[in-house]
């Protein structure tokens, strides 16, 4: 009874930091939209906003294991919220830079707006490295290994549930057709000021709270299978591979199917929403998770299914059109739930003394969703056609499913 009070204290701090980023980082989505809109981009422009974010992942993940092991993993959780609130507070002037017609040798100080929100999400980015680096282990490690699955899952629900109502109260501001032009940039000031004192008032109760510090433990290497280098695990090198392809799919169908909505025919007051049916598909995945893995599915068996239906959804919102389009994109959502929790034990199995390291080197995969939706962009301004482009996310599913089946049960090259 204790023991269950001591594991549940924490965990609620935990669920409230996963909220927390999950509402900063599905927000993407609209400000995907908010600032094409604002800044007339192109669709290659307007996913810098995803590049922006999570190639602070690839830049933070090794120092972010620095810095826990120097600051402990509450302190290092609380640096991480205090990093996230200079990113959100950079929002401020990067709006009203738009309001001053200033040159600085004869270039508009105005067009620094763009690239000044891309900084302030670059170090957003950086905090949430920090915190994930920390918390995805930490929720692991709190409490029996053998139920571990279920709290990442219950981790993940606080996840979605942020980012849905994120898609609601952000939506609702930022792609409201009753906003002036005038008004387009400044009517960020407000929501990201609160945010700054809402993760300022985080950091502090965290830094002072009574989440205990724990050490994590490294897995037993295998017999026969212990290697000099961490590059030797074929099942963490491919695995790394899929982490990244997996990211980058991820947030291509969630964050491109606002833009990708208005680009079929549907009035941005109905496409800010569409975030949430992906969001919902991914509910419903960490639903089916809870339920049926392991007792009737092994995390290897949802694996395969996910990435089948991956390639089934992408040719779907390829091939049709309209609203059944649009929700085949947003069925990925139920596609890429569980291939987090299903992918992180495949590719760190029998790592040993690697573990961290190869932890750390997952963490940085995260920059999938900072390069593959670029490309997804660059192909859809080629080809002036935003729908032909999602054909870059079968390939992507095609290996995923190769790793499942085949990739993860490589023990030598």
């Amino acid at each position: 009874m204790n023991q269950s009070k001591n594991v549940n204290g924490p965990l609620l701090i935990i669920g409230i930091l996963f909220f927390v980023f999950g509402f900063v980082t599905w927000v993407n989505s609209v400000l995907i939209a908010f600032f094409k809109d604002a800044f007339k981009l192109t669709s290659f422009e307007s996913l810098l906003v995803t590049t922006a974010f999570f190639i602070s992942y690839f830049v933070m993940a090794i120092p972010s294991s620095w810095v826990l092991t120097k600051t402990g993993f509450k302190k290092g959780m609380s640096l991480g919220l205090l990093t996230m609130a200079v990113g959100t507070l950079l929002f401020i002037p990067a709006a009203q830079m738009s309001n001053y017609e200033m040159f600085l040798f004869g270039y508009p100080v105005v067009s620094f707006s763009y690239p000044m929100f891309l900084f302030g999400l670059f170090v957003i980015g950086t905090g949430l490295a920090l915190l994930q680096t920390a918390s995805n282990p930490y929720v692991t490690i709190l409490g029996p290994a053998e139920s571990a699955a279920q709290r990442i899952s219950v981790m993940g629900i606080c996840n979605k549930v942020a980012g849905i109502l994120s898609q609601f109260i952000f939506g609702g501001l930022f792609l409201s057709s009753a906003v002036a032009e005038s008004e387009k940039l400044s009517i960020v000031i407000m929501p990201y000021g609160i945010m700054t004192a809402v993760l300022v008032v985080l950091a502090v109760w965290v830094w002072f709270s009574s989440l205990p510090e724990v050490e994590a433990e490294e897995t037993v290497e295998e017999a026969g299978q212990v290697k000099s280098s961490v590059w030797a695990y074929p099942n963490l090198v491919l695995g790394l591979v899929a982490f990244f392809l997996y990211v980058g799919v991820e947030v291509i169908a969630g964050d491109t199917i606002i833009s990708y909505g208005v680009s079929q025919g549907f009035s941005k007051d109905v496409a800010k929403i569409f975030t949430t049916y992906t969001l919902y598909g991914m509910l419903a995945g960490y639903i089916i998770g809870i339920l049926f893995i392991p007792k009737y599915l092994s995390q290897q068996k949802a694996l395969n299914f996910s990435a089948i239906l991956g390639v089934f959804f992408s040719i779907g919102a390829i091939a049709l059109n309209g609203y059944l389009s649009v929700l085949c994109l947003a069925l990925l959502g139920l596609a890429n739930a569980l291939m987090w929790p299903a992918l992180w034990p495949l590719a760190i199995k029998g790592l040993g003394k690697f573990t961290k390291i190869g932890s750390a080197l997952i963490i940085m995969m995260i920059s999938g969703g900072a390069l593959i939706p670029l490309v997804y962009g660059s192909l859809a301004d080629k080809l002036g056609d935003t729908q032909i482009a999602y054909a870059i996310m079968i390939p992507c599913y095609l290996f995923i499913l190769f790793y499942a089946t085949i990739g993860h049960k490589k023990s030598s090259w």
